[in-house]
């Protein structure tokens, strides 16, 4: 069948590229079900008798706590990994039984969009985008192309076939990503995680590229998610795990009032909906001091970073555009900004990873704008990173971990360093892991260890890169009680970068927008949720029809 005739076919009738001689699944019998399936890795049992059924046509989104078993359930699905006990059917056929030649073959069926795009990097959007027919049909190479510059109109991608993955957006690679899953006509794909990393404005824009892909291409959707916006707009069913087993599933609006406790409490950490006019949450640091900072003279106020007029070009483009941005010594300044705005780079400047184009850059009394070795030594010992990651080590203890930056920088005689490794222990609440292995600890513990590894240094400022990504909403919220705890604990400043705006909202003392490298919009919560900017406003209110842009 030529390109042409795929695209003017109808959804229902569409034919699998890879496996064309295949019917599609008949829309009233499940096109996964697992019955009574456990899995477990060593002695922990991570799936535990699992019932679920995934019926065609709709979209069914999988939520629950980190750790809950999520990515594990997706791979047992498309029989990646096979249940210790129980069976999974996948178009009727049970994974366990036949060979893995046939399961290769029925993974042509379906596809799966990953959370880090997978995308090759040697390859153009557009050779990327063909791949899968590339490698696996004898399909002339100018009706591929065809589809594949359908795919690039209904995505939005105009101009991008010739461009590497590397001159992308976060958006734009998730986007590419979705042509590539979608080209061959499959008819089940699994997403894990689609719209971590983006900004509001691009979930919004991603999640409906989605919803008419599935349309236009009669798919059925099985989707890992942690943003439950997301999830209210294209969740037909939703299931909710809770220690390996589905504790509650439904529709959207059944699951926001379960009954079920631990889906309660789930969802009552969640934020359902963006931010809407006079929703903004008062920041938990600036309940704690609203009184200082109303009785105080902003003329007294000390800083631990001034930037003047910094601009930042790489060849030709310039990322940074005139920023004049002031860091206030003890508080939580939460950076937002959509991605490839220039947040990232804004914040390399202070650390003094970057040297600006031009502009001045001050931190801690000191002028870093021309990158003096030793000055940039002196600064860089004061300043401490929290990845998103946490990146620990695993091949050493937690106790080996939080101790790391003492012993490697010699800061400390190895006698003097494990009594300080115990006080950060305890002041962090992570005692109790200090000879335990970092891949035996829950990912909320890892995001604590690796702040008390940042912390033993005692820096006077802290920076988190996108702490919450790809947490969970009850993770998010420990997450930033964190990061508030240790502001008022170790009385730093603390600089966070942040596309989440509940996040963003409850823990700022102060918030910075950059736009295109730019600073639009810089103040109070309340000062950045009233500005006038139609920009701030289509950012921090994405999906409030009230404030809609262009630009959304």
């Amino acid at each position: 069948m030529s390109a042409v005739d795929q695209k003017n076919i109808q959804a229902s009738e569409r034919i699998n590229l890879l496996a064309p001689q295949q019917t599609r699944w008949p829309k009233d019998q499940a096109i996964i079900e697992l019955k009574n399936v456990w899995k477990s890795f060593g002695q922990r049992e991570v799936i535990r008798g699992l019932n679920l059924k995934i019926m065609p046509g709709i979209t069914t989104v999988i939520a629950g706590e980190s750790g809950s078993g999520k990515s594990v359930l997706l791979k047992l699905m498309n029989g990646l990994i096979l249940p210790d006990q129980g069976e999974v059917y996948l178009f009727g056929q049970a994974l366990s039984q036949v060979s893995e030649a046939e399961r290769t073959e029925l993974r042509k069926r379906c596809t799966m969009v990953f959370q880090n795009y997978a995308l090759i990097d040697s390859m153009t959007v557009s050779e990327n985008i063909a791949f899968p027919l590339l490698q696996n049909t004898k399909m002339p190479r100018s009706e591929i192309d065809a589809l594949v510059f359908d795919l690039l109109e209904l995505l939005e991608l105009p101009n991008t076939a010739h461009l590497l993955p590397s001159s992308l957006s976060g958006g734009m690679k998730k986007r590419v990503a979705l042509a590539r899953a979608v080209i061959s006509n499959p008819e089940l794909v699994l997403f894990d995680e689609p719209t971590t990393g983006l900004d509001p404005v691009m979930i919004e824009f991603v999640d409906s590229l989605i919803a008419k892909t599935q349309k236009n291409y009669g798919i059925t959707s099985v989707m890992i998610s942690h943003d439950m916006a997301s999830n209210s707009r294209l969740a037909d069913q939703m299931a909710v795990l809770v220690e390996g087993q589905i504790a509650d599933q439904g529709s959207f609006d059944h699951i926001r009032q379960s009954k079920v406790p631990a889906v309660k409490q789930f969802m009552d950490s969640a934020v359902i909906e963006r931010m809407q006019r006079g929703e903004a949450e008062v920041s938990t640091a600036q309940k704690t001091q609203e009184t200082t900072q109303e009785s105080s003279n902003t003329n007294q106020q000390s800083y631990v970073a001034r930037l003047k007029d910094i601009r930042k070009s790489f060849g030709d483009r310039e990322i940074l555009k005139g920023i004049t941005l002031d860091v206030a010594e003890n508080k939580i300044l939460v950076i937002i900004g959509g991605s490839g705005s220039g947040k990232s780079v804004l914040v390399k400047h202070i650390i003094g990873l970057f040297q600006a184009t031009s502009g001045e850059v001050e931190v801690l009394g000191q002028d870093i704008t021309f990158g003096d070795r030793h000055k940039l030594r002196d600064i860089q010992s004061q300043i401490g990173v929290l990845f998103q990651g946490a990146a620990l080590f695993d091949s050493m203890s937690v106790r080996d971990n939080i101790a790391f930056p003492l012993i490697e920088g010699r800061q400390q005689a190895p006698k003097k360093v494990a009594p300080l490794v115990e006080e950060i222990a305890q002041k962090m609440s992570v005692a109790h892991l200090l000879d335990k292995w970092p891949d035996a600890i829950s990912n909320g513990e890892r995001k604590r260890v690796a702040l008390a590894r940042a912390l033993i240094t005692r820096p006077k400022i802290m920076i988190y890169d996108e702490p919450t990504t790809g947490q969970d909403p009850i993770m998010m919220r420990k997450v930033d009680d964190m990061i508030v705890e240790a502001a008022q604990l170790f009385e730093m400043t603390s600089i966070v970068i942040s596309h989440d705006m509940g996040s963003t909202f409850r823990i700022a003392d102060e918030i910075a927008m950059i736009y295109h490298g730019e600073l639009v919009a810089f103040g109070t919560p309340e000062q950045v949720k009233r500005s006038p900017d139609p920009r701030v406003q289509a950012f921090i209110f994405a999906g409030d029809s009230s404030h809609a842009s262009d630009d959304e």
